[in-house]
Order: structure tokens, then C-alpha cells, then sequence
């Protein structure tokens, strides 16, 4: 190990104690996407004390922030992400209060250890990713432009990297009819329930002729209580199509626009599609993945796997990954059987495995940095793999 992530190593285990405070502080104060005023606040204060620039409030999101510390000119411009949102009802259970403590050593270790090279250091505070999306209207308020790669960390049962994550379109259609009563003059009725189910039926043939991959669920989510003798004019349905590939998902997101279309017309009625969020899949970048868990092998990480983990779910950090080349540490807190949102999250939380998260994780990140910063020909070759790969993914779509 050289000496300057030993100076690092040495920076984070000094600020063990603070840091343990500050994420069980946030635990005990467990605020739902948007509202995050007390998380959000304690991290830029923090972060304005030793010496960062700190902005509150982005675009939109007024608990969103961004903390900059610079060195120098023409160096890499790396961007640490954290979230510090809840659940609705459980609290953090799913350790996203770790992710804060854990991003803020990492970048104070890196401004502290002397490194000779120029670098930029970018924090993001980035808010209400369980329930909105946030990093998705960060997008849209232009963050993250300044920022060449992004890296994250997250609680999980191993330590470890993802290298795929689906794109997720969760999509509301509202159908408007003609109400009319059913026994005495059905052909006044132009009903929206059919056309809803009509669209239902549409999916599933849309099923038969897409990838392997590929995911679509539905449910209807209001037919307004209307009595069975009554044309119903007006229902509603929530659709989720995912796909390891977003460029595939848009392709299939057009001709699910095709069926409601069709399924309006069928039935003379008017459709409305409301996209309620379009969340990217990620663009993996397997030379930065191997960064971190080299960094990860180096510190001997609780429950460290050199198999990354090939598929999960659906992130909004994937928007930003579509940008720039980004990764995130996973790292161990829980049992391996331990879900995600789930009680055993939330035990662990405030326990010696969720304290041991946020160093492990400040340290692999803060080792990654420093990697990135002393070599620029890695970070060229992580670059030149982002490219190629989103070249790739397009064309395989």
C-alpha cells in the first residue's frame, strides 16, 4: 500500500467516532425524499467547516447541495454522490444514512493527504432517490456536469460492485370515456375500463416479442367505484417496463405507446400517458469496478466478493451513469441473506457493522481517488471503456 492511502486510512480512523455520531444522528432523524432539512444541513455545515464550498439547495431540490474543494487546475474532476433519505414508516432501512458519513471522509481524506497531483473534489448531496428520483431531476437542473466520473457508496450484505442495473419506466395511463348507462343506452357509452383492459391484453402480446430481459407489470389503480350498470368513463392504470438496456427500453417504450393509442382508438375513448419517472440502467465500466474492489481487497473489507454482482434492480444513479463512467462500493453491514427495505437494514443500522460500513467505505472510495488522481492513464482507460460501451449498448438496441 503507498503512502498517501495510508495517509488517507489514517485521516478517516481519526474522525471514527464523529463520523459514527453523524450517521447514527441521521438514523435517529429519519426524513422522506424532499424533506431531508436535517440530514442535508448537517452535512454541508460539516463540509463548509473543513473547508469545502458548499451550495445549498440545487435547481429544484432545496436539500439537494454540491461542496467543492480544488486543487490546482487541469486534473480529474471526481464526484462523490451520497443520499440520506428515508422510508415512509420504517426509517432507514435501507442504510442510506451511512452514505453521507461515509462520502464526506473520503472527500476530507483525499484534501488532507497531500497529494501532489491537481484534482477536483465534487460532493452531491442528492436527495429523494427512494421516492423521486432525485438524481433524475438533478439531470434535468443540470448537475453533475462538472464531474468527469461518479462513485457512490451503499449498504449491502457483501462487499462488492454492481454491473448492471435495469432501466425502469413506471408509467400512469388515465383513460376518458363516455358514461351512459349500461341496460337502457350501452351505445352512448364510450368506456375508458375497456380501454384500460385493452391495453392490459395489448402488454401481453407486446410480451411475446421482446428480449429475455425485458420486464412489463400493470396494475389499474382507479375505476372511480362505479356500479357494474354504469359505462365507466374514466380509469386508470400504472405500468412498469424494465430492461437491462436503455436504449432497448425506449424502443419498447414506443410501442407500449403504440398499444394505448390503439387502445384508445378502439374504443373512441381519450388517453393520457403520464411518465412518472424514466430511470437509465447503468453503463458498466469494469476497469473502475476493479478499482474498487482492489482498493476494497487491500483494506480487507468485511464480506468482500471479487465477483461483482452482474444484475440488480433499478437506480437512479444509472441517469448519471449514462453520463460519465461511475460505480458504487457495496459494502457489508448485514447478514447475506438480508433484503434491502428490511428490517435486518434497519437493526444493523445503528450496530458496529453499519459503523465499520462507513469507514470501509470512506477508505475504498478515498483509495479509488487517489488512484484516479495519481494515474491519469487509468482515468483515460476508464473513459475510453465508458465510450465504447454506450457505442456498444446503442448498438445492440
Amino acid at each position: 500500500m503507498d503512502g498517501d492511502k495510508q495517509t488517507m486510512y489514517e485521516t478517516i480512523d481519526a474522525m471514527k467516532q464523529e463520523l459514527w455520531r453523524m450517521g447514527d444522528d441521521i438514523f435517529d432523524h429519519p426524513e422522506v425524499g424532499t424533506k431531508e432539512v436535517y440530514a442535508s444541513a448537517l452535512l454541508e455545515d460539516w463540509l463548509e467547516e473543513y473547508g469545502f464550498a458548499v451550495e445549498r439547495g440545487l435547481g429544484s431540490l432545496p436539500t439537494a447541495f454540491r461542496a467543492v474543494y480544488e486543487q490546482g487546475t487541469g486534473g480529474p474532476s471526481i464526484g462523490l454522490l451520497c443520499e440520506y433519505d428515508a422510508l415512509p414508516g420504517i426509517g432507514h432501512a435501507c442504510g442510506h444514512h451511512l452514505q453521507g458519513p461515509c462520502i464526506i471522509a473520503a472527500a476530507n481524506a483525499v484534501k488532507e493527504a497531500g497529494l501532489r497531483a491537481p484534482f477536483k473534489l465534487v460532493v452531491y448531496g442528492t436527495p429523494a432517490e427512494e421516492n423521486l428520483s432525485g438524481k433524475i431531476t438533478m439531470i434535468q437542473d443540470g448537475c453533475f456536469q462538472d464531474i468527469d466520473v461518479a462513485l457512490m457508496m451503499h449498504g449491502s450484505p457483501t462487499t462488492t460492485c454492481d454491473v448492471k442495473s435495469m432501466a425502469n419506466y413506471h408509467v400512469d395511463v388515465h383513460f376518458k370515456g363516455t358514461s351512459a348507462h349500461a341496460a337502457i343506452n350501452p351505445d352512448l357509452g364510450r368506456s375508458a375500463l375497456d380501454a384500460l383492459l385493452l391495453t392490459f391484453q395489448g402488454v401481453e402480446f407486446l410480451r411475446e416479442h421482446v428480449r429475455e430481459d425485458t420486464r412489463m407489470h400493470y396494475t389499474v389503480t382507479d375505476t372511480y367505484g362505479l356500479p357494474a350498470n354504469v359505462v365507466p368513463d374514466r380509469a386508470q392504470g400504472s405500468f412498469i417496463l424494465r430492461s437491462y438496456n436503455t436504449y432497448t427500453l425506449e424502443k419498447i417504450f414506443k410501442r407500449f405507446e403504440n398499444i394505448v393509442r390503439g387502445a384508445a382508438l378502439m374504443t373512441d375513448t381519450e388517453a393520457e400517458i403520464i411518465v412518472r419517472s424514466r430511470m437509465a440502467s447503468k453503463i458498466p465500466v469494469l476497469q473502475l469496478n476493479q478499482v474498487l474492489l482492489r482498493c476494497a481487497k487491500e483494506i480487507n473489507a468485511p464480506g468482500f466478493s471479487e465477483a461483482p454482482r452482474e444484475k440488480t434492480g433499478s437506480t437512479d444513479l444509472g441517469n448519471v451513469m449514462q453520463m460519465m463512467p461511475g460505480s458504487c462500493i457495496r459494502v457489508c453491514f448485514v447478514p447475506k441473506d438480508a433484503a434491502s427495505h428490511s428490517q435486518q437494514f434497519l437493526d444493523n443500522g445503528k450496530a458496529e457493522t453499519g459503523h465499520n460500513a462507513i469507514i470501509v467505505g470512506a477508505k475504498v472510495l478515498a483509495g479509488t481517488c487517489c488512484e484516479l488522481i495519481e494515474k491519469p492513464e487509468l482515468m483515460e482507460a476508464i473513459q475510453k471503456e465508458f465510450k465504447e460501451r454506450k457505442a456498444q449498448l446503442e448498438q445492440e438496441a
